[in-house]
């Protein structure tokens, strides 16, 4: 692998336009202190104090933060609520140079949050206590779905790419419903020249005419699949099994082992880029989804891309205790050492 093709085209990730839409979250850390513990007057439960807080982009904002650090140019859609939730989140986005202008804003959704209350413990670590999350246990209503659709398309005139992120398992309860990955199809397949990339959990035998990427216990679900997830020729099988019915290429990541990809009834498979200590893999899934989307739009093919989102992954799983994202410096060296590795 041309190691060195791949981090040299990073140089022009400034001219990547990509927009991200989907499900958007808000991760909000808040830090306790046992020490400040004081019962309450009203029900005499404790009462935790809270002295600061940490809020960051999560779910389809872990993408647009991993896309802003390789250097690419994001547009984001989502729907949020109006509440003090979105406010948050868009500054968040905004933060880190994206272009959130084109969010619903709407009264029948919560902004998605998890809400995570971290405890001091006496060796001056913190540990999660448990987590609170704000959800949508109903549809969006038909015009947010369609308002959603129509500044999708705004923004796809200005752009090269569009990444799904299709984060909940429970059918239409989070901003991708069935109706818009229907209207997604629709999209992609009149828009050949543009890349549609869709990360779904469990609905990605759905999406049409684009780039679908899933891990391998995800993918071997699919239409009632009961394969082994770490056996390469039952992934492979189900592959057969999906493509015969279907017009995706299918992006299976298999942690530690890489990503093996399907693609006009051809396997590619890429490995993972080895890491020694310990590891954190959470937002690892993203990483690689920003890394390869963006190596395509710079012009790689996709074993090219695939090779650059393991190298962007490998370096998020080494940030511990956070959901990581991987620099553009950071890639181009990890890069460099392989290639210094492969000529010894």
């Amino acid at each position: 692998m041309d190691t060195q093709k791949i981090a040299s085209r990073l140089d022009r990730a400034g001219s990547a336009r990509i927009t991200v839409f989907g499900d958007f979250a808000l991760d909000k850390y808040l830090y306790i202190d046992p020490a400040r513990d004081e019962p309450s007057v009203e029900t005499g439960l404790t009462a935790y104090q809270v002295d600061r807080k940490r809020c960051s982009a999560g779910a389809a904002g872990t993408i647009v933060n991993n896309l802003r650090a390789l250097g690419a140019k994001v547009l984001c859609v989502g729907a949020i609520g109006n509440d003090g939730e979105g406010s948050e989140l868009i500054q968040c986005l905004e933060k880190v140079g994206a272009d959130a202008s084109r969010f619903v804003w709407t009264e029948d959704m919560l902004t998605s949050t998890y809400v995570k209350p971290m405890r001091l413990q006496p060796d001056g670590s913190y540990q999660e206590m448990n987590r609170l999350d704000f959800r949508n246990f109903h549809e969006p209503s038909m015009d947010t779905q369609k308002k959603l659709i129509a500044n999708l398309e705004d923004a796809l005139d200005q752009s090269d790419a569009v990444i799904v992120l299709d984060q909940f398992v429970q059918r239409n309860m989070g901003t991708v419903t069935d109706f818009l990955r229907g209207e997604l199809g629709r999209l992609a397949g009149a828009n050949s020249k543009k890349i549609f990339y869709a990360d779904s959990r469990a609905f990605a035998s759905e999406y049409r005419n684009m780039i679908v990427k899933c891990n391998n216990y995800e993918f071997m679900a699919l239409k009632g699949g009961d394969g082994d997830p770490e056996d390469e020729e039952a992934i492979c099988r189900q592959a057969r099994r999906l493509e015969a019915d279907g017009s995706c290429t299918y992006v299976v990541t298999r942690g530690s082992r890489g990503m093996m990809v399907f693609a006009r009834g051809g396997m590619r498979s890429v490995p993972a880029f080895p890491v020694s200590g310990p590891v954190d893999i959470v937002g690892a899934g993203d990483a690689a989804s920003a890394g390869l989307v963006l190596g395509l739009v710079l012009g790689l093919d996709m074993e090219e891309a695939a090779t650059l989102a393991c190298c962007a992954s490998s370096i998020t799983i080494q940030q511990l205790g956070t959901t990581g994202t991987a620099g553009a410096a950071q890639v181009k060296e990890r890069l460099h050492e392989t290639l210094r590795e492969e000529s010894r």
